[in-house]
């Protein structure tokens, strides 16, 4: 159940800075309104306030998560932005996943 919580604050954290940045970016390259960019600043903060929400310390969570933004951003770019990602792509944000996963996920012996 731990995992699954973890798996779902990183994905949560995801949205708000994937989605954030995006719509900043919407703004500033594509002639957006400033309300967009402002609604994704909002959207920035959140998810500095979600990755709170984790229960391991900050150097692997942000390090862990890392590897999970990668990823999403790939997928968020695939549906909101119109990449095309290539073989290399996937298999890079695979491998990035599994870092992650290893890094978050693999027995400790904690003394």
């Amino acid at each position: 159940m731990a995992i699954l919580q973890s798996f779902f604050i990183f994905i949560l954290a995801c949205f708000f800075e994937v989605g954030g940045g995006y719509l900043i970016w919407l703004t500033l390259k594509e002639d957006k309104p400033i309300w967009v960019g402002a609604i994704g600043g909002i959207g920035l903060v959140i998810y500095g306030i979600v990755a709170t929400l984790q229960v391991q310390g900050f150097g692997r969570i942000y390090a862990a998560y890392g590897g999970v933004f990668i990823a999403f951003s790939l997928i968020w770019a695939f549906y909101f932005d119109g990449f095309k990602p290539d073989k290399y792509d996937i298999i890079g944000g695979c491998i990035t996943l599994i870092g992650a996963g290893i890094m978050m996920y693999a027995p400790r012996n904690i003394h």
